[in-house]
């Protein structure tokens, strides 16, 4: 009885232990042959187990089962995902596209496998901003001979990365959703060759398509174009044509030196990404209506960073007259101080002669020579625009108190619970809670914590998580749109608190509605999530269209006044009052906040 019970329990411990292998090779996105070799060599070990080592000591079965996992880590090793671009479609061979000429030369990109929907992928709009041009305004894009490829999309911009496994635990952990596949066992590449667009366009012959130019988000330190919530195949189903770009991140688009203004031209540092995304949108007014779409009629659209990215080139003089109209989900640069992706310049050189030191480099021209790679790991410390002079003369709210801006309609709006991702894994307790609160809000922490009494760790955390996104992500919108009402801009407001199977209202969980793209066979969303993003999706396209969110079947989203009512796009969508917010006030007494003049 005894031998049949270490052996059920061998074979339970066997079989356990070969689960987790394999799981491990499928979410770390391993090859084939790293399955093979698992298999070949869990085989091996079953079988010395039963034949040679069923009788012997504790310690030999010990010795056989650790070179069973040392031999797995080095099939892990052995089938390690291959780096590769990122296809445009992915279906094989897929259908190519017309021929399209640009400026620069002409591309063909590919169909979507229901023939709907155009993508023409990795289009350079700037030169690789590499050796010399590391920390320079980008420069017009060399022209090609031929036609080029554009059904895959370019590197991801320099960036920290993870392991493969770490990106896939967050899509079971953050968004309850994966799906088991071996098509996608590769990772994609990361590099400082990343000035690209991409365009999707309905497969029509139509022209002068409204045109929505999408920034992408991740802290001004991550991101990617192609990321599915916000892909352009959703409003180009709509008759929109779709444009998004990667631009320079962390230390290669937010580093600022003295030395690079003065070798500068206009003067310029520290807004290398800003300059970029500006530069994209020179390459859409310069080629899109090769693409169907119309140059008169663009709006700028982006979420979180992007959104701040967004609010500052609604206020760049470089960027007047090249969009019509704004969207911006999640952030602004709009307060006195903003709170989120932003500094000013003293701030941005004195960090940046900070990393100058660390790297022992006494030049710009040293620091040039220092291997991207190793430079990748200072995007914590170097991911905010600033007021350079060029891109950005004074402050967002000091172009705004002047009636100085470039957007002539605009929606804008936040979520519910912005902070939540952002603090799972937060330590804020009971006992550290006051301190928090006071380093932040000094001489007036006493009316904060009058609002957000804690007297427990989940109080604590529940407060500071709310605290924490009116700071950075819901105050931003209240500024801006004070001042946007007081200019007499068309304003509509939205505050999203729909709440599904992920982590409910959260920061970005705005965009897969909006930009039409819940995935067909996603258990997470069911029919009434489907209607709710078919209105979202269809209130951006008329507002990308006519600069008004309004049509038939709609609720009336009425533009923002003195009443203040926004969209609440929820359980149930329409107009209410915004919500009062008592920390907003003690904001706008630190800051000193007006929008009269």
């Amino acid at each position: 009885m005894s031998k049949k019970k270490n052996m059920a329990g061998f074979i339970i411990c066997f079989v356990v232990t070969l689960l987790l292998m394999l799981a491990f090779l499928e979410l770390n996105k391993n090859r084939i042959i790293g399955y093979v070799l698992t298999l070949l060599i869990s085989g091996f070990y079953f079988y010395a187990y039963k034949t040679r080592l069923k009788q012997k000591k504790l310690l030999s079965k010990i010795f056989l089962y650790l070179l069973w996992v040392v031999s797995f880590a080095a099939a892990v090793a052995i089938s390690w995902p291959k780096v590769k671009p990122v296809p445009a479609v992915d279906y094989k061979d897929p259908v190519k596209t017309g021929v399209v000429e640009t400026q620069y030369g002409a591309v063909q990109g590919v169909v979507t496998e229901d023939g709907a929907v155009e993508i023409y992928a990795g289009i350079p709009y700037a030169k690789p901003p590499v050796g010399e041009l590391r920390w320079k305004a980008p420069q017009d894009p060399d022209k090609w001979e031929g036609v080029r490829r554009a059904d895959m999309f370019a590197p991801m911009s320099m960036q920290p990365t993870h392991l493969p496994i770490y990106n896939s635990l967050a899509q079971i952990i953050g968004y309850h959703d994966y799906k088991i596949s071996l098509n996608d066992n590769y990772i994609p590449p990361v590099s400082e060759d990343s000035l690209y667009v991409n365009v999707w366009k309905p497969a029509t012959s139509e022209t002068k398509l409204p045109v929505v130019v999408y920034v992408h988000g991740g802290s001004l330190q991550t991101g990617q174009p192609w990321y599915q919530d916000y892909s352009g195949e959703g409003l180009a189903r709509e008759g929109v044509v779709v444009v998004n770009m990667g631009y320079r991140l962390g230390v290669f688009g937010y580093y600022a030196d003295e030395e690079l203004i003065a070798e500068s031209a206009d003067g310029t540092t520290g807004n290398y990404g800003l300059l970029d995304q500006i530069k994209a949108l020179k390459w859409v007014n310069d080629n899109i209506e090769a693409f169907g779409g119309d140059p008169t009629n663009i709006t700028l659209a982006g979420e979180s960073a992007g959104s701040a990215s967004v609010s500052a080139i609604c206020v760049s003089p470089l960027a007047k007259g090249l969009f019509t109209r704004a969207v911006m989900e999640s952030s602004t640069v709009a307060p006195v101080e903003p709170t989120h992706s932003f500094r000013l310049l003293d701030e941005a050189l004195k960090s940046g002669a900070e990393l100058k030191a660390r790297y022992n480099c006494d030049t710009v021209a040293d620091l040039r020579n220092v291997s991207a790679e190793k430079l990748v790991g200072e995007a914590d410390t170097q991911h905010h625009m600033t007021v350079d002079g060029y891109a950005l003369e004074k402050t967002p709210y000091e172009y705004y108190m002047a009636g100085e801006y470039n957007e002539q309609e605009v929606i804008h709006g936040y979520n519910r619970h912005e902070a939540d991702a952002f603090l799972i894994f937060s330590n804020a307790t009971l006992k550290n809670y006051e301190g928090r609160v006071r380093d932040y809000f000094k001489e007036y922490s006493d009316e904060v914590l009058k609002l957000y009494p804690a007297t427990t760790d989940d109080e604590a955390k529940a407060n500071w998580a709310e605290i924490w996104g009116a700071i950075f992500f819901d105050y931003p919108h209240y500024c801006y749109n004070r001042l946007s009402v007081m200019n007499g801009t068309p304003t509509y407001q939205y505050y999203f608190t729909k709440d599904n199977g992920r982590l409910g209202a959260w920061h970005s969980g705005e965009e897969v509605y909006l930009y039409g793209n819940i995935p067909a066979d996603s258990k997470l969303y069911d029919d009434y999530d489907r209607k709710l993003s078919d209105a979202m999706l269809q209130y951006f396209v008329n507002f990308a269209k006519t600069g008004n969110p309004n049509g038939e079947g709609l609720a009336l989203w009425q533009q923002n006044t003195a009443s203040e009512d926004v969209m609440e796009f929820g359980d149930n969508y329409g107009m209410i009052k915004e919500r009062e917010h008592e920390l907003f006030a003690i904001l706008d007494k630190m800051q000193d906040f007006s929008a009269k003049r």
